[in-house]
């Protein structure tokens, strides 16, 4: 059986080690994460050609996702590296305060018109919310508190307001810096971390198209006002990600539950991937086993229909990154046996404008509904994979194509398999038979075995797909 679900794997110290990456492809994960909130700009260029290099010896494209820092908002730095508050006690963020002079009373701020957006009755969430601040005045520089939820509060901790509102824009300077490095990289994917609309999103789109990049866009929901503008959002990305630390602390944990489910649900109704994130197996960057509540929370994040979970800290600088993979292959690939996570009711009372779609849901019906023993779709822009995709089904989706960023493309797509593909005929029974062929190589199909194929009049031009066949292999491959 091969698993559905894609598994992201964020890179690191832990992953720099000798052999680490390459039990990682061994191990079973999809795509690659490279965070450019830590490491300099060369650590995310040699990461990259080590993946592309394990890619071409395994033989199995991995794809590449680069994951934007985005606006930091963080007190400063104390005296002492960290200091303890009481609840109750006053405690005030000062943006006049030297960056290292913060004590009991009063630390630095690094976000000059923080004071200019709160006002009395604000509540602050502080290093992911277990420091909880409430405002009590501010003259503009200043933000009086009283601490609500007290406990240690170390130096560059994390500031959100409750219910967001805060204007920092979603693409900083070094974000724009580190989109040209990206354009070195030539990502598959770019993160793009705080977008509160989708103008957010074209911006990234556009400085991307400038350094050459057509990398497809994520947006990392993790703002209240996300939320709100949740369908212009994604509709424009190419992939949504369900950020849910920042998230959670924006709009309360005990809401995360149905907000995840309404983006996952909804981004498939648009047509567009998801990934589940944040905290997923976070025990395991300790342990080599993880808590039976992460085992719940990546099986209902499969249930659900997230395309990808992804993995943080847990590959980057834990002590089991491996283990961590493998366990979360695991527990996709068991959930995905439940009848309920293949079966689909998406889309069956709409009427498909375009054929290359109307042939990828025919293909879906046909293959939930008869002896099918995979899909193979030649695409040239991966569109007709993606829709198919929409559908839950156990059934293999084999993307052939000849152009590598295609593949790597639908690397993030759930149930969809890259397969390099080229072709000089243009008779459709021999490139079948080239087809058949290819899957019987990978060990991916047996005489005997059942496929769909769709592709389109073999112009090599995207949105083409006009064609739908039933084939068998039999004796010389020939259907």
């Amino acid at each position: 059986m091969l698993r559905r679900t894609k598994i992201l794997a964020t890179l690191g110290p832990a992953t720099d080690k000798p052999g680490v990456l390459e039990a990682l492809f061994k191990a079973g994960i999809d795509v690659v994460r490279m965070n450019f909130s830590h490491g300099i700009a060369q650590d995310h260029i040699d990461r990259a050609a080590a993946v592309r290099a394990l890619s071409k010896k395994t033989g199995r494209l991995v794809g590449i996702l680069c994951d934007l820092q985005g606006p930091k908002i963080r007190i400063a730095k104390f005296k002492d590296t960290k200091v303890w508050l009481d609840e109750g006690q006053a405690f005030a963020l000062d943006i006049n305060l030297d960056v290292d002079a913060g004590d009991t009373k009063e630390v630095g701020i690094t976000y000059e018109p923080l004071a200019q957006e709160v006002k009395p009755g604000s509540r602050l969430l502080l290093d992911d919310g277990r420091i909880v601040l409430d405002v009590v005045k501010t003259d503009g520089k200043r933000i009086d508190c009283t601490v609500h939820v007290g406990g240690y509060l170390s130096n560059n901790k994390g500031i959100n307001l409750k219910g967001g509102g805060l204007s920092a824009a979603a693409l900083t300077e070094k974000d724009k810096e580190d989109i040209k490095i990206i354009g070195v990289i030539g990502a598959d994917f770019v993160a793009v971390s705080f977008p509160r609309c989708a103008e957010d999103l074209h911006e990234a789109r556009r400085l991307l198209e400038a350094e050459n990049c057509y990398a497809g866009i994520v947006s990392k929901v993790e703002r209240a006002e996300a939320i709100e503008a949740m369908d212009e959002i994604i509709l424009a990305s190419d992939v949504v990600m369900v950020a849910r630390g920042d998230l959670g602390v924006e709009i309360g944990d005990a809401n995360l539950p149905a907000v995840q489910k309404r983006l996952i649900s909804r981004s498939r109704d648009l047509n567009r991937a998801v990934i589940t994130a944040t905290q997923m197996m976070e025990s395991m960057i300790e342990n080599p086993i993880p808590t039976r509540a992460e085992v719940f929370d990546i099986a209902n994040a499969v249930h659900d229909g997230t395309d990808a979970v992804m993995l943080s800290a847990e590959t980057a600088s834990g002590k089991y990154p491996v283990q961590a993979v493998k366990a979360m292959a695991n527990i996709c690939e068991e959930t995905e046996k439940q009848r309920s996570v293949r079966e689909s009711k998406h889309r069956l009372d709409r009427v498909f404008s375009l054929t290359d779609e109307a042939i990828a849901m025919s293909t879906m019906y046909l293959a939930n509904h008869s002896r099918v023993n995979g899909i193979a779709t030649l695409t040239e822009s991966g569109s007709t994979a993606l829709w198919m995709s929409r559908i839950s089904s156990g059934i293999p989706i084999f993307a052939f194509s000849s152009h590598l960023k295609t593949l790597g493309r639908v690397t993030i797509y759930r149930g969809v398999f890259p397969v390099y593909f080229t072709h000089e005929s243009m008779d459709h029974v021999n490139v079948n038979n080239q087809i058949l062929a290819k899957l019987k190589a990978r060990g991916c199909a047996k005489q005997g075995d059942t496929f769909i194929i769709t592709k389109g009049d073999l112009t090599g031009e995207p949105g083409g797909t006009n064609a739908l066949k039933v084939v068998t292999l039999g004796e010389g491959l020939t259907p």
